[in-house]
């Protein structure tokens, strides 16, 4: 029976903290809670980012609400990933029962049933504010990551973007980038090698089909306009609470490579406009992304390292990333090294592979005397987790044996009216879901073959309308004489529109 008298002022004495900060839960020891073992977490440090892993079923999406919650009442904004779908109901009040009244009791803390503020975001057709970015928003680089192109291909699309950039033509959607493409193939051929160098047909085609899967893939309502603004992510309610973005992506479970992509994305827009804030008492966004492997698991080496580097450098913007995942190796090792709050769950040692999971994931914590790590991972309770944070000095706090304090939200979905009803009240969903086409690629490049055509059509009739007025039958009234005299005329054409670079009559595409 280890002293709980000593492990109280342990937990006391490593949880205790200068600046603001919030409780969320209470010590554990040979399996009961130890009173006055109050487990605070400091806002100062909320930006050296965190994990919250565990078996499925053990409580960490409820470990991740109300570490959402704590945030909202402390006035940070906080961003949800949501694959499952299951975080909508902080929205929505708790409901007392007596299980939540026994942890109540248990943890010293009155269960007051809150809802909080929330915008829900969408990244398709679901209820909530339309997330978007355009192409020329998204990069080369992304673009080319999310369509899977090697070197040559993706060097191929930065040219496209250079071409785009010095012609002044806006790449909003993806149509505007497959026009672009099947342009340069075809009309603009000669003038883009003339500036750029040579383009390969087999590029080309690859290019193309990969854009047409992305489509079929539902692409096409994420690009476009009009572009989420960051700073809509960063909102304080009228009470002084922090907005809750939940960012609804259910769909796209089975699409982990847009789905990554997408999040870099945003990391990426968030680092470039926030200013360096270096450490605030508070940070000013928290994002937690739920069911964290599928950003990994399609990622390449490059991705990977673009990942880790956004991790390493935002931290200085005043934001923190929360990565909560069924298996803290999902993570990878660069990015693990970087999360300073660790919450674990259970995990269950069902194989031997398993059991070697569970010796790794144990090594990651700080050594105790008061736990056998290894062992007490698969003996964790619902709701129940090992905790170590980093003090206002970064340095880990003691390994503790947790009970989490409960939600004081709803734990379960909201009902489909009840989204309608909180879309409807939205701020921003009427600023983003008004459908948007402004002139851009597409557009002004098809304006520029018809007229080319035009241009013409109109040569071939006013050749032909003059034939057919001669009188006097003689030389010109040879079908042969005839028929070279509209070759060559056609071919002046031809050459003068090329020369403008309009090209000439429209050829049959190669795709």
């Amino acid at each position: 029976m280890a002293d709980s008298t000593k492990f109280q002022q342990v937990v006391k004495e490593g949880y205790s903290f200068k600046g603001e900060s919030f409780k969320i839960g209470c010590a554990m020891l040979d399996g009961s809670v130890v009173p006055g073992a109050d487990v605070l977490i400091p806002l100062r440090t909320m930006n050296r980012h965190g994990l919250i892993a565990g078996a499925t079923g053990t409580g960490k999406t409820k470990t991740l609400q109300m570490l959402a919650e704590g945030l909202s009442d402390a006035s940070v904004p906080v961003v949800l990933m949501d694959i499952k779908g299951d975080l909508s109901g902080i929205a929505a009040p708790g409901i007392l029962n007596d299980k939540l009244t026994e942890r109540a009791k248990l943890l010293n803390i009155e269960y007051k049933p809150t809802a909080y503020p929330v915008d829900l975001l969408t990244l398709s057709n679901q209820p909530g504010a339309r997330l978007r970015a355009t192409v020329s928003e998204f990069g080369p680089v992304l673009l080319s990551r999310i369509l899977g192109l090697n070197d040559t291909q993706g060097g191929f699309v930065a040219m496209i973007f250079k071409y785009c950039d010095d012609n002044k033509l806006p790449l909003l959607d993806l149509k505007d980038f497959i026009k672009v493409l099947q342009f340069v193939s075809d009309e603009g051929k000669a003038e883009m090698e003339k500036s750029y160098g040579k383009i390969s047909t087999t590029s080309t085609g690859t290019i193309l089909r990969k854009v047409i899967e992305l489509q079929q893939q539902g692409a096409d309502v994420f690009f476009g306009e009009k572009s989420f603004e960051v700073d809509d992510l960063m909102r304080i309610n009228d009470d002084g609470r922090g907005m809750v973005s939940i960012v609804r992506v259910t769909d796209l479970q089975d699409r982990p490579k847009l789905f990554s992509t997408f999040m870099l994305q945003l990391l990426a827009e968030l680092y470039a406009s926030c200013p360096e804030e270096g450490d605030l008492d508070k940070p000013k966004l928290i994002m937690f992304i739920d069911e964290a492997h599928l950003i990994f698991q399609e990622a390449n080496d490059a991705l990977l390292q673009q990942i880790e580097t956004i991790i390493k450098l935002i931290r200085s913007k005043g934001i923190g990333i929360y990565f909560c995942t069924q298996n803290p190796m999902d993570v990878p090792a660069d990015v693990l090294a970087q999360l300073g709050l660790k919450i674990q769950h259970a995990l269950r040692a069902f194989t031997a592979a398993d059991r070697k999971v569970i010796k790794q994931t144990s090594e990651n914590y700080p050594e105790t005397t008061f736990y056998k790590t290894e062992d007490l991972i698969t003996q964790l309770g619902i709701g129940e987790a090992l905790v170590t944070i980093l003090n206002e000095k970064g340095i880990p706090t003691p390994l503790v044996h947790c009970m989490i304090r409960p939600p004081a939200s709803r734990m379960d979905v909201l009902t489909a009216s009840e989204i309608d009803g909180l879309v409807a009240k939205s701020r921003i969903a009427s600023k983003y879901n008004q459908v948007i086409d402004t002139e851009s690629a597409y557009e002004i490049l098809t304006e520029k073959l018809n007229e080319a055509a035009e241009k013409t059509k109109k040569e071939e009739q006013k050749e032909k309308q003059g034939s057919n007025s001669k009188k006097d039958k003689g030389f010109f009234d040879d079908p042969t004489v005839r028929s070279m005299t509209r070759t060559a005329g056609n071919t002046i054409v031809r050459s003068l529109l090329g020369a403008l670079g309009l090209g000439g009559r429209s050829r049959r595409r190669l795709f």
